[in-house]
């Protein structure tokens, strides 16, 4: 959509809850097999009281607007999602390099149904560990273990 190299990278803040709810949830919407179980308030709350709090938040940032985020806790990358009229454009690629060069060991839980998201882990060096049936998540969507550096 824009020039990439003017996409800054930085902490997220307590103001970001609210663009980064929005990104996440634009995200989801982008997903025609996925479930919408939670409203945008749900939304703002669980990134405001639960993710920014306890998580690692980096947000991808030009101009005035976040375009993307990645929350890491421990060696679990949680939560990783761009405004749609913002992949492809390797953002997702910084925000998972910076987030993640220090660990030695990176997991991660994808949804089968994701294959972009497949794609884009493997071609960062994580491998299917195991897949599940859904019965561990919300969604109640079959999902991947994904697994780098060990």
């Amino acid at each position: 959509m824009s020039d990439t190299a003017k996409v800054l990278l930085r902490p997220a803040i307590g103001s970001d809850a609210a663009a980064i709810a929005k990104i996440m949830r634009a995200a989801l919407g982008s997903f025609d097999w996925m479930p919408v179980i939670h409203t945008p308030a749900e939304d703002l709350a669980f990134i405001r009281d639960i993710v920014l709090p306890r998580q690692q938040v980096t947000v991808a940032q030009t101009g005035e607007k976040i375009v993307g985020f990645i929350a890491v806790s421990g060696e679990w990358v949680e939560q990783l999602y761009l405004d749609p009229a913002w992949t492809g454009q390797g953002i997702g690629s910084r925000l998972l390099k910076d987030a993640t060069a220090s660990l030695p060991v990176v997991k991660l839980h994808c949804f089968q149904s994701n294959t972009d998201a497949q794609r884009f882990y493997e071609r960062h060096g994580f491998r299917a560990e195991s897949f599940g049936d859904g019965t561990k998540n919300e969604e109640g969507l079959p999902d991947i273990l994904y697994v780098r550096g060990r």
